[in-house]
């Protein structure tokens, strides 16, 4: 067999003849169709050689594949053609259509495109696939805590990183799996351009196709046929004339293996499609083995497999490439990097988003508008919810096979945040795909017209999973038949959800309420706030649960009541609650023994230690303070950050194994200035303390109340909508005992 033909294989004979038949034709008949003399179709049917665009034609017109009819033995390469000047030739001829094709990138809501080269950030892989790895959820829980749950970044530190040029080096024929939006599409047109650019492999032709398109092509062609018309097209889109000696070079390339085969998006093509598409693709990489070959999928679209070809995952990004992509994207633009990669270290929700390519763009476009993230975060997850669910690909023109046609996007969301409620309130971060298939079959399986046959359900719900992770990206295997959402953030966001958008009453309110102590649902508050319509009754029904908090100790409201006569015995100008809490929180025993403590294993000196307890208490008493009225702190000489100035007092003491002079001589320097520091302009008597002698129980119940009215004055302080009454009312009466508060009910 020449470089440039191809023959066919004795049962690849025999599906010709049945083919003939069966429309009616003879071998004359189908040489006259074709327009060409008996001679070469009686060698197609022969086995003998065949010019290689005519045996594509023979096979079309019997409709048949003709990676099918192909005999499958190695290509005699032809050594009378000067192989490494045709592939300059090719590489200078497609060029302009590869730069065209790839080197730019345009995304959601993106005004135009983005140069490739002026954005690209290095992607990462991981050899190990993720949802293979044989871990359980304890082992997983465990390597969350060591990254403050970040449930985003578990590959980070599980499985070494591999840069993706290296990988591509590495495997001739590669799989490259990742989530929605990880950057594939990104990747493959870079190796595209870095190729054509002569950066990487110079010596191959970069062939880019994009499976959908290749899947719905006119006639179904094959993959050698499609990669012939859709290379001509783009180098002589302009001038008509087909260049004979050009598609012929184009045939040595791929027949000599000199092509750098990059199929990109195999999860978009149609189920229809799919076995199709997936046969053609692994018969012409056998057949012309000798090429190197990329294609790109979904990690979750894996229902087939491809069995020469090395399955690798797209890492996420790490703190690096955000900074790197960050640095790029506000390159000429009037907002500084540096303002967003600070902004994005100090949120470590947001922080879990930014793991992502596609959401990272989406935050980079957002910051770039204001110069600032939206207030109400519950807007900007809402957006990036959008992006996976409905942008992307909507944008590229792409439509999924839905499991059950009511399951709209709609449901999906209902959907998604039944289970996040089930599994947060649980405090499952990871469930087994069991269990997630029988949330999924409690759900669908009332809505209109479904089958409630049970095995039919299951396998429903089995597709209806497998359909989330593989659109969506949403819920994602974290090991071998393990989930969890794929951002601890949207599993907050979706049980937040689904207290306010489904059920919204007093009763499903006030089980949210019953969580006021709990850290791990701050964000879920938040959350819940800025997506009421009106915030009012949840904040209510917080500030009743938080007064309920000390309401049964008779000796707590009577340590309320004496923080009230403290309060309102001074005459100043701020917030009589902003006094109400300066006065709780300096007058705790608990953190003033902790500070002390803390300063006598610094200075042995009890005076100095008393200066010290001072300091760091002041600061824990402002933290509430603060919040409720800015002008009392203001009236300060502390700096405003004052876990910032609690460090730095820390870090101003000698160092323990000092000797007794040295420590000596630096408190009698700088206690007059560290106490100066501590004055509180306009407030009286602030030494003035009382033994509360209360008991451990007592002291955590004080901890508790204090922490949920922070948290309270922190969700007004958010960007909810909350009527001027309600919030005054709460204001009012925050840190008041119970007699007070009822009594200010009744007048008001």
């Amino acid at each position: 067999m020449t470089g440039r033909s191809l023959s066919s294989s004795p049962e690849g004979i025999q599906k010709a003849k049945r083919a003939l038949i069966r429309y009616s034709l003879t071998q004359k008949a189908l040489a006259d169709e074709l327009e060409v003399t008996r001679q070469p179709v009686g060698k197609f049917f022969t086995g003998k050689p065949v010019d290689r665009n005519l045996f594509v034609q023979i096979c079309d017109r019997l409709d048949l594949e003709w990676e099918e009819i192909v005999t499958q033995v190695e290509v005699n390469k032809d050594k009378s053609i000067d192989i490494d000047a045709i592939v300059q030739t090719v590489r200078e001829k497609i060029k302009p259509g590869i730069q065209e094709r790839c080197g730019t990138i345009r995304v959601l809501d993106m005004t135009q495109p983005i140069g490739l080269n002026d954005i690209y950030t290095s992607v990462n892989i991981l050899e190990k696939i993720t949802g293979h790895k044989r871990l359980g959820i304890d082992e997983l829980l465990q390597q969350c805590r060591s990254q403050d749950f970040d449930l985003f970044g578990l590959n980070r530190i599980t499985e070494k990183r591999l840069p993706g040029l290296e990988a591509v080096e590495k495997y001739s024929k590669l799989m490259i799996l990742g989530k929605p939006g990880a950057g594939k599409t990104t990747f493959l047109k870079y190796l595209a351009i870095q190729s054509i650019e002569g950066k990487l492999q110079g010596n191959q032709v970069p062939i880019f196709i994009t499976l959908k398109d290749f899947a719905e092509a006119a006639n179904k062609p094959g993959l050698l046929e499609y990669i012939n018309a859709n290379t001509i097209n783009h180098v002589f889109e302009k001038d008509n004339i087909l260049d004979r000696q050009f598609i012929g070079s184009i045939q040595d390339v791929i027949t000599q293996g000199k092509a750098l085969v990059l199929l990109d998006g195999l999860d978009e093509v149609r189920e229809e499609d799919n076995s199709s598409v997936l046969k053609k693709i692994r018969e012409f990489s056998d057949c012309f083995w000798e090429n190197q070959f990329v294609i790109t999928c979904r990690i979750a679209a894996r229902e087939y497999t491809l069995e020469k070809f090395t399955e690798v995952e797209v890492a996420d990004f790490d703190d690096q490439q955000i900074t790197t992509f960050a640095t790029k994207w506000f390159k000429s633009k009037s907002v500084k990097a540096e303002i967003f990669i600070k902004q994005i270290k100090g949120n470590n929700r947001i922080k879990q988003l930014a793991a992502s390519p596609l959401l990272l763009t989406l935050l980079c476009l957002a910051f770039e508008e204001s110069g600032n993230f939206p207030a109400n975060r519950s807007e900007l997850y809402k957006e990036g919810l959008d992006a996976l669910l409905k942008k992307w690909d909507a944008k590229r023109g792409i439509q999924r096979d839905m499991i059950y046609k009511q399951l709209s996007i709609q449901r999906k969301e209902d959907l998604l945040s039944k289970i996040a409620l089930t599994t947060f309130e649980q405090g499952d971060y990871f469930f087994k795909q069991k269990t997630a298939e029988q949330y999924i079959i409690d759900y669908i399986r009332n809505l209109p017209a479904a089958n409630t046959e049970e095995e039919e359900l299951q396998i429903d719900s089995e597709e209806i999973l497998h359909s989330i992770e593989h659109h969506h990206g949403l819920v994602v295997a974290r090991a071998k038949g393990i989930y969890s959402f794929s951002h601890l953030t949207f599993h907050e966001y979706f049980t937040a959800r689904e207290f306010i958008v489904k059920q919204s009453s007093k009763t499903s309110l006030q089980s949210l309420v019953n969580h006021i102590t709990e850290k791990r649902w701050r964000e879920v508050f938040l959350l819940a706030v800025g997506m009421s319509p009106k915030a009012d009754c949840l904040l209510l029904l917080i500030k009743q649960k938080v007064d309920s908090l000390l309401a049964n100790d008779e000796k707590l409201q009577q340590y309320l009541i004496w923080v009230n006569q403290k309060s309102v015995s001074v005459e100043v100008p701020y917030k009589l609650p902003a006094v109400r809490a300066f006065y709780f929180a300096r007058a705790r025993v608990r953190s003033r023994s902790l500070c002390r403590s803390l300063a006598r294993s610094y200075t042995r000196s009890r005076s100095f230690a008393h200066v010290i307890a001072r300091a760091l208490d002041l600061a824990r008493a402002l933290d509430l303070a603060r919040a409720i009225d800015i002008d009392l702190v203001r009236d300060l000489s502390l700096p405003l950050d004052f876990n910032k100035a609690q460090q730095q007092l820390q870090e101003q003491l000698p160092k323990r194994n000092s000797e007794n002079e040295i420590l000596k001589q630096w408190s009698k320097t700088n206690s007059q200035a560290l106490s100066e520091k501590l004055r509180l302009v306009k407030i009286k008597d602030l030494a003035t303390t009382h033994d509360w002698q209360f008991s451990d129980r007592q002291r955590e119940l004080l901890n508790q109340y204090y922490n949920a009215n922070k948290f309270l004055v922190d969700c007004l302080n958010s960007d909810c909508y909350v009527s001027r009454e309600v919030r005054q009312k709460i204001e009012d009466t925050l840190l008041l005992p119970i007699a007070e508060i009822k009594q200010h009910q009744q007048e008001s």
